[in-house]
């Protein structure tokens, strides 16, 4: 009786919110500054204490500004995204997302003490048309298949968990493209986003996603025609303005995906290539540090100490109100100090490779459980994703947050305490082989973050594992 009430309340609620997104992009041309208005108000009503009275009314001087920052970045992708893909992820990021799902997550926690996700990342295939240098998927080959029905039941059982935001990787998961867009019909209230090289988007492609409405792409890109090339090959800078285009012109909304290197640091970041960016459609992105993973890696791209304190200042320039371009940056590996530390074993996510092993990072292949005789929640129970949850934060500076890159000898315990394996899909890697070329990076880097992070102004994060979490305590 109560799973009834239940779901007959999430659709009136959802159904309610579909009303409101519809009449505030209806009148989003004619007044935009009231419909910021509208959206914060309806923001309010469904977060309510969640957030202060005086963070919504800095939210509504922000967003009416017509001079703000956020109010450009927010036109532009207002502008050309089409109205039926806004009004979907309005609905399946804004609500089942951000509101509900996070929501049922924080009571699921404290239910079943351990790390429950906020998005679950998984590659539907270990196949790629690509060769990258340094990257371990382009030498995978077309041996390892995640089924439908394995893609099904993630979603499925993650949803009932209370995630609702997928991103698929590999692999090019376009090589799966009609089982994506059939997964993508059959669960249309959750947010899919893809990592994709690009070349495997076309019109056909872009005319089912813009009617399905609940599919970005995070495009990978890494600066001039030159710098990217170098890397991923000859014409597929090309491709990728050639898929940006695709995607402006059906109002589908995409990012970049951008994995930054000793060689590359300064081109994917100067003001040329952001302005070009926002200028082809795409207003927000990831930025990946370079992780030596794998026996075919090459450590010899990882940043310097140097460089990686210039990405530090560079992208925090880029997300402040001094800089005019409107472009949003994450950094994956810098932004710890937002998110507490490490997000991966379950605490914000987790991915799921194309053999079906769960890793507790798309960096770390190693595992002990299984999505073809385990459910999600049994995985989050294993003991890899146990000792996550019980270890994090791995450092209480959290420019130094990864067991792997920036403390690897944690990594090193926990596997070996768990019994987990290498999940390397090209040839088994040991945990002692991949640590040991983070070893000599995690010394030459930790002075420059120890004294970067002293003379920071952190946020206290209100806490520092969800074991510890109490349901009075409102958590990040």
């Amino acid at each position: 009786m109560n799973t009834s009430l239940d779901n007959l309340t999430h659709k009136m609620q959802r159904a309610a919110l579909g009303k409101i997104v519809d009449v505030a992009l209806s009148r989003a041309e004619q007044d935009r500054e009231k419909t910021m208005c509208q959206l914060v108000d309806t923001a309010k009503q469904f977060y309510g204490s969640g957030f202060s009275d005086e963070t919504y009314e800095n939210a509504k001087k922000v967003l009416t500004d017509p001079d703000s920052k956020w109010t450009k970045l927010i036109n532009c992708v207002l502008d050309q995204t089409d109205p039926h893909v806004a009004r979907t992820t309005a609905l399946n990021l804004g609500y089942e997302a951000f509101f509900r799902g996070t929501k049922m997550i924080r009571e699921n926690r404290v239910k079943y003490q351990c790390n429950i996700p906020w998005l679950i990342l998984f590659d539907p295939t270990s196949a790629c048309n690509m060769h990258c240098v340094g990257c371990w998927a382009g030498e995978y080959g077309h041996k390892n298949n995640l089924s439908f029905e394995d893609m099904d039941k993630i979603v499925t059982q993650g949803k009932e968990l209370g995630v609702y935001l997928y991103m698929l990787t590999g692999g090019e998961p376009l090589v799966r493209k009609k089982d994506v867009l059939k997964l993508a019909e059959k669960h249309n209230d959750v947010q899919f986003a893809i990592y994709t090289n690009s070349t495997l988007i076309d019109e056909p492609f872009c005319e089912e996603v813009q009617r399905l409405g609940n599919i970005a792409f995070m495009l990978s890109i890494e600066g001039t025609p030159e710098t990217n090339d170098a890397r991923r090959g000859e014409g597929h800078y090309a491709a990728v303005m050639h898929a940006m285009d695709l995607l402006k012109k059906y109002g589908i909304i995409f990012g970049t995906s951008i994995c930054y290197t000793r060689q590359n640091i300064e081109a994917v970041t100067n003001d040329a290539f952001m302005r070009l960016l926002c200028e082809k459609g795409a207003h927000f992105g990831f930025y990946f540090h370079y992780m030596p993973v794998g026996n075919e890696a090459a450590p010899e791209l990882m940043p310097t100490p140097e460089q990686r304190k210039y990405m530090i200042d560079r992208i925090r320039y880029l997300r402040s109100s001094a800089c005019d371009i409107p472009f949003y940056p994450m950094d994956f590996q810098n932004d710890g100090e937002f998110v507490g530390g490490c997000i991966a074993g379950g605490r914000n996510y987790f991915h799921i490779n194309s053999a079906g092993d769960a890793e507790p990072c798309v960096f770390i292949h190693y595992s002990n459980a299984n999505i073809h005789d385990q459910s999600i929640l049994e995985i989050l129970h294993s003991p890899l994703f146990m000792a996550y949850h019980n270890g994090q934060p791995f450092n209480k500076n959290h420019l130094r947050p990864c067991p792997m890159l920036e403390n690897p000898e944690l990594l090193e315990k926990m596997v070996h305490e768990t019994g987990a394996h290498s999940t390397d899909l090209q040839s088994p890697e040991s945990v002692e082989h991949l640590c040991e070329k983070c070893k000599s990076y995690a010394a030459d880097w930790q002075p420059t973050a120890d004294e970067i992070w002293s003379h920071h102004k952190v946020r206290e994060s209100r806490y520092e594992n969800y074991k510890d979490w109490k349901p009075s305590q409102p958590l990040d």
